[in-house]
């Protein structure tokens, strides 16, 4: 799929993942940072035994915030705009006009994520939180998106062959 070619071409509005797909998304990747969380939480708990002792509920939780921004983005960075739960629900997060999102754009935008309530401003339909609004992103769903695709690269064929 030659995407980056045509995506000036390609409606993605059409394209745009369902608000059930980024529920799913979110949940997935929730489950998935506080597995990686327990984890740290456990290494470090064993080999600095003192260090978690003085740490409040406020703390711990402003620490789990900054730590969710923070391994989204590593693991959105890494893959091109895919978490676990994008990967798993094929959907993907790029920037508004289609191209793939970099490292400055996947670190904003998952920073934008530890803001109080981000989460309820993901209820409205069409599913844009504040995350993909302020950092101008979207996540689309890839089976749309190959549709589109596939639809230019048509027209484009067709268009071709009649000039």
């Amino acid at each position: 799929m030659d995407f980056n070619n045509h995506y000036q071409e390609i409606d993605l509005s059409y394209c745009r993942a369902s608000s059930g797909k980024r529920l799913a998304n979110y949940i997935i990747d929730l489950i998935v940072f506080y597995v990686i969380l327990f984890g740290v939480y456990i290494c470090v708990g064993i080999l600095f035994s003192g260090l978690l002792d003085g740490i409040t509920d406020l703390v711990d939780r402003l620490i789990a915030m900054v730590c969710y921004g923070f391994i989204m983005c590593l693991i959105e960075a890494v893959s091109r705009g895919k978490s676990i739960g994008k990967l798993i629900t094929g959907t993907k997060a790029v920037n508004l006009d289609g191209s793939e999102i970099n490292f400055a754009k996947a670190f904003t935008r998952n920073m934008i994520r530890v803001i109080p309530f981000n989460a309820i401003s993901g209820l409205s339909s069409p599913c844009d939180p504040w995350h993909d609004r302020l950092s101008d992103t979207m996540v689309v769903d890839e089976k749309k998106l190959s549709l589109q695709t596939q639809r230019v690269d048509l027209f484009d064929a067709v268009k071709n062959q009649t000039q």
